[in-house]
């Protein structure tokens, strides 16, 4: 009877160890991680592109004409966006140099010229990413700049301030690398246009559009 008792033992002992081994615990796959891309950061880039636009010269004694002015242009930017969701907001400024001219025959002042050789804006941005690291967006600010302009033997300029409105288009390469495309609409204001003797006589407005692409690098 000890013998049969021990033997049970011994058999229900080894029974036991082998369904503990024959147990596999299998490892949880892995999941993967998705890159979600953030447009939260701050940013410097450059730019290029092209300006037209139409000055305007008004005579106060009813002279008035108009030419086409147009020229290349380029520049650097800075700024920073905060990301909600799918919304994002952000504040960017620039400066610009720029080839904006136009040359004009008007009675009783001969040849007539007027450049923008440089200009500037800081604005805000109202985005949305329809897919991810794409980006649409509104834009708006205060825009300021040269206006020069000659007639006959005399010339005049002036640093004014306006505004600018426009839309654009962003798209991040990498997590660092964005690429842009942009459409602006400025406008300076009026320059007043004196004679030799300081007395006013006219004046110059000179508002154009942008279109340009950009690269910029975030951080």
């Amino acid at each position: 009877m000890k013998y049969t008792t021990l033997a049970a033992a011994l058999l229900l002992s080894s029974t036991s160890a082998f369904a503990a081994d024959a147990i596999v615990y299998n490892e949880p796959a892995p999941v993967a991680v998705v890159d979600t891309f953030s447009w939260t950061g701050g940013y410097v880039g450059v730019n290029a592109g092209y300006a037209g636009g139409k000055n305007k010269l008004n005579v106060y004694d009813g002279i008035s004409a108009k030419d086409n002015s147009n020229g290349f242009l380029g520049g650097i930017q800075a700024g920073y966006n905060w990301q909600f969701d799918q919304m994002i907001v952000g504040l960017e400024t620039d400066i610009q140099g720029a080839g904006l001219k136009s040359d004009v025959e008007v009675s009783g002042l001969g040849g007539a010229e007027a450049k923008i050789n440089w200009f500037g804006t800081t604005r805000a941005r109202l985005g949305y990413t329809p897919v991810d690291r794409f980006m649409v967006y509104a834009t708006g600010g205060v825009a300021y700049g040269k206006i020069k302009a000659s007639y006959g033997d005399f010339s005049q300029s002036d640093t004014k301030v306006g505004y600018t409105v426009g839309a654009g288009a962003e798209y991040a390469l990498t997590n660092n690398v964005t690429l842009k495309s942009e459409y602006l609409y400025t406008d300076l204001g009026k320059l007043k246009l004196d004679d030799v003797n300081g007395n006013r006589f006219g004046e110059v407005k000179a508002p154009f559009h942008t279109v340009r692409v950009g690269v910029n690098y975030k951080f």
